[in-house]
């Protein structure tokens, strides 16, 4: 009996962990203002639909920089998650870059592995891979990420720094705060940036920023809701 009371303790812990990875805000959607020195240049939406013991997840990014009224800079992704009894099982997206790259990203757990495909072609990775969305506070946690724009596996190095009081919006926050560096990609054109990266107390993303590699400016982006 004790050991039955443990085994079912165990469980709780665990699928109470994958619930929290992905605290969901009262009106089902976490809106984020792009910030480039000091000016509003884009969105960054995210939006959950639960349907059962399913978790549907919508990623939205915009941003376009404009200087004397012509376009400098356009970025778009949009991405569509799955997951089920806090298991992710599958990953659909499309990122479209200010120099005409542009790629579709499709992946699914079929038994005992994540099938995917993108930049690299057709891949066949380990099943327990989670996609980058930085909302989902477990990427902390991983040795290895399959990045949601370009549809390929990245080693992650990830620092926790510590608790760090943050002010958004006249409204003060305490967050735990980690740096993340990833692996560069052959076709990558630049280093991966580092990100910082601020999560409240009930694991919700708050704030992160990193460096431009091509025009070497702060990108932020806040949680406005």
């Amino acid at each position: 009996m004790i050991i039955v009371s443990k085994v079912l303790l165990l469980l709780f812990l665990l699928t109470s962990f994958s619930l929290q990875a992905f605290p969901i805000p009262k009106n089902n959607k976490a809106e984020f203002d792009v910030i480039r020195k000091n000016k509003v240049i884009g969105s960054y939406d995210i939006i959950f639909s639960k349907d059962n013991d399913y978790l549907n997840i919508e990623t939205n990014i915009y941003i376009l920089v404009k200087i004397m009224f012509v376009t400098a800079y356009e970025f778009s992704h949009s991405s569509k998650e799955s997951w089920k009894n806090g298991k992710f099982i599958s990953i659909s997206g499309h990122t479209d870059y200010e120099d005409e790259r542009e790629y579709f990203i499709e992946g699914e757990v079929k038994k005992k592995f994540f099938h995917a495909s993108g930049m690299d072609g057709k891949l066949k990775l380990d099943k327990n891979l989670i996609p980058s969305n930085y909302w989902n506070i477990d990427v902390m946690y991983q040795e290895e990420i399959f990045d949601s724009q370009k549809g390929i596996v990245r080693k992650l190095k990830i620092q926790e720094i510590g608790k760090e009081t943050l002010e958004i919006y006249n409204k003060k926050i305490v967050c735990k705060k980690f740096i993340l560096n990833a692996s560069k990609d052959p076709k990558d054109k630049g280093p991966f940036p580092e990100y910082t990266l601020w999560y409240s107390e009930n694991n919700e993303l708050i704030k992160f920023k990193f460096i431009n590699p091509k025009d070497k400016k702060v990108i932020t982006i806040i949680r406005k809701n």
